[in-house]
């Protein structure tokens, strides 16, 4: 360090909550989507974008950039949030899909079927949580789903609706959601998503 220079802050990390299916519900997803125009497209070398399935994810709480020194705040929070609950483990499945934007920002994705009310009140107790704690976090409201590809304009728009359409019609096996986990985000032109704690339900 340079004499009379400012110490170095520690950089913050970019955490967010999640539920993370299994690996048979992940590789059911992944068959359905080699049939469509998406994974044809990914096939042919075509870069839609397709998020890789080790980070396929449920996000229940996004909280952005946090202080190294909170992070123990986060942990305690989360705890409090999987201890007070008593609503049981949700079960669910991947099911229909949609976008969000169009053109060269369209998004598609999967939703969930299943207890998802229950998913959405186990979200609620997190932020209630973090919320206490004084973490901030996104407030947009709660809306599961896995983000799969980011296509833009390399799929034509008939392309796209055709894969919607078919997306509206899947429904993947059903698994019981027995993890919370909070993860950090990496950035970069190929990010990293690294576990920072699980919490068990039950």
């Amino acid at each position: 360090m340079t004499p009379g220079a400012p110490p170095k802050q520690a950089q913050a990390h970019r955490l967010f909550v999640a539920v993370y299916p299994p690996a048979p519900v992940l590789t059911h997803l992944t068959q359905a989507l080699a049939d469509l125009h998406l994974g044809r497209a990914v096939a042919a070398g075509v870069n839609v974008r397709l998020a890789p399935r080790e980070r396929w994810h449920l996000t229940v709480a996004f909280l952005g950039d946090v202080a190294p020194d909170r992070v123990p705040d986060v942990r305690d929070a989360l705890g409090k949030a999987v201890a007070g609950w008593e609503d049981g483990a949700p079960r669910l499945c991947l099911a229909g899909g949609g976008r969000f934007g169009r053109g060269k920002f369209t998004v598609v994705w999967a939703g969930v079927g299943g207890e998802a009310e229950l998913l959405s009140r186990l979200a609620a107790t997190v932020r209630r949580q973090l919320r206490r704690a004084r973490i901030p976090f996104d407030p947009k409201p709660f809306r599961p789903h896995l983000t799969i590809a980011r296509p833009g304009d390399r799929l034509t728009p008939p392309e796209v609706a055709a894969d919607l359409a078919a997306l509206r019609a899947y429904q993947g096996p059903f698994w019981t959601v027995r993890k919370l986990r909070l993860m950090r985000s990496h950035l970069g032109p190929d990010p990293v998503h690294e576990p920072v704690a699980t919490f068990l339900l039950g």
